[in-house]
């Protein structure tokens, strides 16, 4: 049990810091997300702007700060190898120290499941590059995109907020 605890850890502090280096380049680059000269944020491209908002700002934006998105939006697939990875070792390593057999076949299963948040984080990227080329967005796309979002962030949540205070709390006893 301790060597596959060793290996959950080293893929932890793998994903730990390609997750801070890329959230570091993407946290630089949002400061030139200007719309109309107010900034726009990404979290509200993601769940807080309406349909017409999130159409209108993509539609509105100079050639240098789409260049930017675009940028931000490659970087946020390094933060995705870093981040969901990181989630599943965290699960993997709270899993491997619990005692209850429940706990363990759910840490497990939030595990696997960040397979699918990552595959929704890539499904949320392709949408949002596809909008930045052609901002004419459907009601359609636009609710599979919310979809996508909502499940990519329930999914990482839910395993992270478990996952770090049984391991937390676990290390403790050690």
């Amino acid at each position: 049990m301790i060597i596959r605890t060793i290996h959950w850890q080293k893929l932890f502090i793998f994903s730990l810091g390609l997750f801070v280096g890329s959230a570091f380049c993407m946290k630089s680059m949002e400061s030139d997300f200007l719309f109309n000269g107010d900034i726009f944020t990404i979290i509200g491209l993601e769940v807080t702007y309406s349909q017409e908002k999130v159409s209108a700002i993509l539609a509105g934006l100079d050639n240098p700060v789409k260049n930017i998105l675009r940028y931000h939006l490659a970087f946020d697939f390094a933060f995705m190898v870093g981040v969901y990875p990181g989630i599943a070792a965290l699960c993997m390593i709270a899993r491997e120290i619990s005692k209850s057999k429940l706990l363990r076949k759910i840490l497990f299963g939030l595990a696997a499941l960040q397979t699918i948040a990552f595959a929704c984080d890539v499904v949320e990227n392709i949408y949002l590059f596809n909008w930045i080329k052609n901002p004419v967005i459907n009601s359609k796309d636009f609710s599979n995109y919310h979809i996508v979002v909502i499940a990519k962030w329930i999914i990482a949540l839910t395993g992270a907020l478990l996952a770090i205070p049984l391991s937390l709390k676990q290390t403790k006893k050690v």
